[in-house]
């Protein structure tokens, strides 16, 4: 999660919520990428969970790394709680249970995506591994319970973890054993972000589908290829599913904020501190009716942070962020955005792309959506598998790509990123059935070669 924004101008009116939205709003020459990945800290003795505290816990792993990158600290209450690059590069933060984030800088092409992880996991690696801290690289943490898991010294995630179980069995789950992959997206004018979030949301099945690796909940199989996608069905429906609106006439930034207006908040900033506004709608807080911060008027910030706790399969901000994936291991992190890229940034793949979606119903979007965690490519829209969904979309992509034509210093273009999961669609299988096949043969019914396997 980015750096929660400071922005203290009181907010006057609804336009101005749009205003800020349509501020995303880039030619296409401008357009970049961003990567965002969490990846699970354990300890390489025990494959233990990590503490914040202590000479070998996440607050030392901080400090090392601000003292090798020169990043500034971001700090609440005394503790690092994270690291920016303030050249406009990249951001490290931590997710509730000690997940560590980078969030990407915004670069140009796939390649660069690339490079950007190897020089992060270099860095990583020289701080953790003589703390004896390695990093996982799945949907979900495969083997410790809830109660196991420390809770890292950040404000919002108290709150949030108060509120979670008054609106859905799963929210704590969410926060402290799930990691995802992310790509943010540019868009080139309003018509441009409608078109590319319609297609987005139907086809995020495909990417949850193609990068299913959480097959294990303590240490035994769950029934499911992504646990952490069927964690997103009962977390908090009043923020998160598959946004059948945006598909009706009149999408736009408007539609949008209305939307956010009225989704319940968490949480608002000021100085340090974090006032618990559960439950309670920005909407509210926008008309002065907030029962903590009486007759006071949200700030740009206030809203910013809002947004970024929406948390549907694809989210708009002044960007577009897809959501559905599983965390996974370094190898296969650059085909996620190298998917989406080829999918949405070449209006040829695009256009395809909407052809293939725009006749399904929101029903039907929403059956495969509730269908995929269990049974990945085997789940079905119409009297199609989504195998063979998967397989045009790969095709649109890979073409997308080749238009683009971004070459790397071998002359290779962007294509090249998609090889992992060329290579899973000519298994037939997602990565999760390749580890449960594992765990059923090689590994004798035990998780634990997982943290061999499948680390960083």
């Amino acid at each position: 999660m980015a750096r929660d924004q400071i922005d203290m101008t009181p907010l006057q009116s609804r336009d101005e919520l749009v205003a800020w939205l349509e501020a995303g709003i880039k030619p296409p020459s401008e357009f970049r990428i961003g990567t965002e990945h969490e990846k699970t800290p354990f300890t390489l003795e025990g494959r233990q969970p990590v503490p914040y505290e202590g000479a070998r816990g996440i607050g030392a792993l901080l400090e090392g790394m601000q003292l090798l990158l020169g990043w500034e600290p971001i700090m609440e209450q005394g503790n690092i709680i994270g690291l920016y690059d303030v050249t406009g590069g990249g951001a490290i933060s931590l997710e509730p249970g000690g997940q560590f984030e980078l969030s990407g800088a915004p670069v140009e092409n796939v390649h660069q995506t690339q490079a950007e992880l190897m020089a992060h996991l270099a860095q990583v690696r020289e701080i953790a591994t003589p703390l004896g801290i390695g990093f996982l690289g799945l949907g979900m943490t495969p083997s410790w319970s809830r109660e196991q898991i420390p809770v890292m010294p950040k404000g919002r995630y108290k709150i949030m973890t108060n509120y979670m179980p008054k609106v859905g069995q799963y929210g704590i789950d969410m926060m402290y054993r799930t990691c995802t992959v992310q790509t943010n997206l540019d868009f080139s004018s309003e018509a441009d972000m409608v078109k590319k979030l319609r297609v987005s949301i139907a086809l995020q099945p495909v990417a949850t589908a193609l990068f299913a690796n959480s097959p294990f909940t303590e240490g035994k199989p769950n029934g499911y290829l992504t646990f952490r996608s069927e964690i997103w069905r009962d977390t908090d429906n009043a923020r998160s599913g598959m946004l059948p609106w945006v598909f009706e006439d009149g999408m736009g930034f408007e539609r949008w904020v209305d939307y956010a207006l009225d989704v319940p908040m968490y949480f608002v900033k000021r100085g340090e501190t974090y006032i618990d506004v559960a439950g309670s709608s920005f909407r509210a807080f926008f008309e002065g009716r907030n029962n903590s911060l009486p007759g006071e008027r949200p700030t740009l910030s206030d809203w910013a942070n809002h947004l970024s706790t929406i948390f549907p399969e694809v989210r708009l901000k002044r960007y577009l962020e897809m959501r559905g994936a599983d965390g996974v291991t370094w190898g296969r992190l650059p085909a996620l955005p190298a998917f989406w890229v080829g999918l949405l940034y070449d209006d040829e793949s695009l256009n395809a792309a909407w052809d293939l979606v725009r006749h399904w119903t929101a029903q039907e979007r929403q059956a495969l959506r509730d269908d995929v965690p269990r049974f990945g490519f085997k789940a079905r829209i119409r009297d199609r598998y989504l195998f063979e969904i998967a397989r045009e979309c790969l095709k649109l992509s890979h073409a997308g790509l080749r238009r683009r034509g971004r070459i790397d210093q071998l002359g290779r273009d962007e294509s090249r990123h998609l090889e992992p999961l060329e290579r899973i669609l000519e298994s037939g299988r997602t990565p999760a059935e390749e580890m449960l096949d594992k765990f059923n043969g090689e590994w004798g019914g035990s998780v634990e070669p997982a943290y061999q396997e499948y680390a960083f």
